[in-house]
């Protein structure tokens, strides 16, 4: 798709994701515990028209148009951190990385092949701490201007990388919650069903509490049913 038959609709899924962005702008997951001495790290939550197949229906918000995308990837099931998961591009920020952002795209470009040169930095949100990997995460909203192809660059790393529609993601028959129960204790927090080629899989945790908050932001959330629970990942059942 060009710049001259984007739709508009598409057009204004940027704007709204740009005012998100800018300044004071607030953080999207407030209240969230802290360590003394977090690593800096920044992820990559990037939407546009990845491909020209669209969602299977239209979403409640006008902004939000069949075509819209955002990228996301399935980690290996043989690592030791969030094995299987599924995950926005992202990692630690790197002393030679000048910002959050050039660390955001290094790390997709190294995860999914794109060429960071075809995404436009929308802008960086103010950090989510994550107590329990003692992180400090900047997320950082991009804007797929010139899309290139996308793939697992290392199985070691990635089990998958897709494109999924924003659509389906806000369709209420595939949102639910995730409940973590461990020694008489409930925690509880958003997810989405997603499917790519590799399958059916629970986007849950820290990528579906981003993705959860930033569609209240937008105004962009349908009705769903909070007490609708999805299966967490086998091994973290018990």
């Amino acid at each position: 798709m060009t710049r001259t038959d984007r739709s508009p609709s598409v057009d204004a899924a940027r704007a709204a994701l740009a005012a998100v962005a800018g300044p004071g702008a607030a953080t999207l997951v407030p209240a969230m515990p802290t360590t003394a001495d977090p690593r800096a790290a920044a992820v990559l939550m990037l939407f546009g028209v990845l491909d020209r197949v669209p969602a299977d229906r239209s979403a409640a918000a006008d902004a939000v148009h069949r075509d819209l995308d955002v990228l996301l990837l399935a980690r290996a099931s043989t690592l030791r951190s969030h094995p299987g998961e599924v995950a926005f591009p992202g990692g630690r920020i790197d002393p030679g990385d000048a910002d959050a952002p050039a660390a955001a795209l290094r790390e997709a470009r190294e995860e999914t092949g794109l060429d960071p040169s075809g995404v436009e930095v929308l802008g960086t949100l103010p950090a989510v701490p994550l107590a329990h990997s003692n992180h400090l995460v900047r997320p950082v909203l991009g804007w797929w201007r010139d899309p290139t192809p996308v793939r697992v660059v290392d199985q070691r790393e990635s089990a998958a990388v897709f494109r999924t529609p924003v659509a389906e993601l806000l369709d209420p028959a595939n949102r639910g919650v995730t409940v973590l129960r461990r020694g008489g204790q409930e925690w509880r927090g958003p997810a989405f069903t997603v499917r790519s080629d590799q399958g059916v899989h629970t986007l849950w945790g820290f990528t579906a509490m981003l993705l959860d908050a930033l569609f209240d932001r937008l105004g962009w959330t349908e009705p769903w049913d909070a007490s609708h629970e999805l299966p967490l990942p086998a091994h973290r059942r018990t």
